[in-house]
């Protein structure tokens, strides 16, 4: 076997003594508190990113760039895996977490822009991610090198994916839905691993949402007032 999956299991026996009785209480059942979208980035430990250590509380989903949107038979819709805990176990927030350098934003602009060959599969989640971003690119400030380009669309497509989620019939009308960003670049000017609010039911003006949120106040900013 692959060391790397020998080390692994080796850890997961720490992890097991450590967790065992905090399983207690979702054996039959699961009740979270918030679903979160992130992006499947190696960079972004999702539970780690919130400190959680509790079993049963985020219903954690991942992909490459924290979308919320699936293609069916029937067209774009919510994905279910992001549904699913609205829909079933009545968690009623819902988080797009998007992160600083996200490399399916990167990708996808490349895409629009320049073009880009993927295989099939990573192409498949690029095409999803480029009809909620082309409007973005095409608004991009001019003389933007790559890098504070792609951090700006980071922010767009998180507006953009809340704004799925916002727009949905099967979405229930109660849901609260953030939109944050994980930032590990120093580009919002905060700590490294900071995660900052840059939507909240589709409000991105910065100055509302501090008066609206004052306990999290220092949290909510923008790269990008569009």
């Amino acid at each position: 076997m692959d060391r790397t999956v020998t080390e692994l299991l080796r850890a997961n026996e720490g992890h097991a003594r450590e967790f065992a009785s905090r399983f207690d209480a979702v054996q039959e059942a699961q009740h979270p508190e918030a679903v979160t979208v992130c992006c499947s980035d190696s960079r972004v430990l999702q539970d780690h990113v919130f400190d959680n250590h509790t079993p049963g509380r985020l219903f954690t989903c991942g992909n490459i760039g924290n979308r919320v949107v699936q293609r069916t038979a029937v067209g774009d819709t919510v994905s279910g895996d992001v549904l699913y805990p609205l829909e079933h176990t009545g968690t009623r927030v819902a988080v797009v977490v998007g992160h600083t350098g996200c490399g399916a934003v990167t990708a996808t602009y490349a895409a629009l822009t320049d073009g880009l060959s993927e295989p099939p599969g990573i192409e498949h989640c690029l095409d999803l991610l480029g009809p909620h971003l082309e409007p973005g690119v095409d608004m991009l400030p001019d003389g933007l090198d790559e890098a504070d380009a792609v951090n700006r669309l980071v922010e767009y497509n998180v507006d953009r994916q809340v704004g799925v989620l916002l727009d949905s019939d099967d979405v229930p009308d109660d849901t609260d839905v953030v939109g944050v960003v994980y930032d590990f670049q120093d580009v919002y000017g905060g700590e490294r691993g900071e995660v900052h609010v840059v939507n909240v039911d589709g409000e991105r003006d910065v100055a509302t949402l501090r008066d609206a949120h004052p306990a999290v106040a220092d949290r909510i900013r923008r790269l990008w007032e569009y």
